[in-house]
């Protein structure tokens, strides 16, 4: 960031003790921010105790979780995902089944009740609340709300899960149909949150400085591969795939919704701090 306003015009006097913090401070732009500072250009300089200055976070790192204020639709979701993650883990095991079985994305419910199962089975968290995708789960929508607001990330994470189950249940009824499968393929047990967190993995990359836009799905893309050799689910696995590639392709459609955001009304768009291009 640059500490001269547009135009040339000298912009605030340097803060005591910050000399070439601004030159960090761009190597860290990928970090979540707050909503409110979308209107911000990239040469507006962050001031003493902003809370959406990266380096200020640095310290805090408790602000890459969801808050009330800053990212509600993040913190609602993660609310009810506790909420059937108890359930899950203390209600009677019969029921327990029958609630995942009546909320799994198999094709025989896809076909019968196909806008019900596609929303209940995005309220369930496989293998319980305390896992690495929870954790996922929570700092990825938290950086992408404070990027592109509440509605926006709901539509990212929900395209994902919505196109990876269909694109990975599909097959799997042709097949039954055409024989190559048996009919109980059409009742496989499938709910969870893991592709709607692999597209918005996949979606938050591209508002990332370009140092990590590529090797954060990359690595994560690594992580997926290595699943699918070793076999644990492969049609899963092939859907945790296919949901990053569906947020890597949502690109441009973040990259245009930040910046109208940054850009405000009535003014022409600019391009951002976070470096997308």
């Amino acid at each position: 960031m640059e500490r001269t306003a547009a135009g040339g015009v000298p912009g605030p006097a340097p803060v005591p003790g910050e000399a070439g913090l601004p030159e960090v401070a761009e190597l860290l732009d990928g970090m979540p921010r707050q909503r409110g500072r979308l209107g911000a250009t990239a040469t507006t300089a962050p001031s003493p105790g902003d809370a959406s200055a990266p380096l200020s976070r640095l310290g805090r790192p408790w602000r890459l979780l969801p808050t009330p204020t800053g990212t509600p639709f993040t913190l609602a979701y993660a609310a009810v995902l506790a909420v059937t993650s108890l359930v899950a883990r203390y209600a009677d095991p019969a029921l327990v089944h029958s609630l995942h079985q009546g909320s799994s994305t198999d094709v025989a419910h896809l076909v019968g009740t196909p806008v019900t199962v596609l929303l209940a089975s995005a309220l369930w968290i496989a293998g319980g609340f305390v896992t690495p995708y929870t954790l996922a789960f929570l700092v990825v929508l938290t950086a992408l709300e404070r990027r592109i607001g509440g509605m926006r990330s709901a539509v990212v994470f929900l395209t994902g899960h919505v196109l990876a189950t269909l694109a990975t249940e599909v097959p799997v009824g042709l097949a039954v149909l055409l024989g190559h499968l048996p009919d109980s393929s059409l009742h496989r047990l499938d709910y969870g949150v893991s592709f709607g967190v692999a597209t918005s993995i996949g979606a938050l990359s591209g508002l990332l400085r370009p140092w990590l836009r590529w090797p954060v799905p990359a690595l994560f893309g690594g992580m997926l591969i290595q699943d699918l050799v070793n076999l644990t689910d492969p049609l899963t696995n092939w859907g945790h795939l296919l949901a990053l590639a569906i947020g890597i392709a949502m690109w441009p459609v973040v990259r245009g919704w930040r910046q109208a955001d940054s850009a405000g009304p009535g003014r022409p768009h600019a391009r951002v701090a976070t470096g997308a291009r």
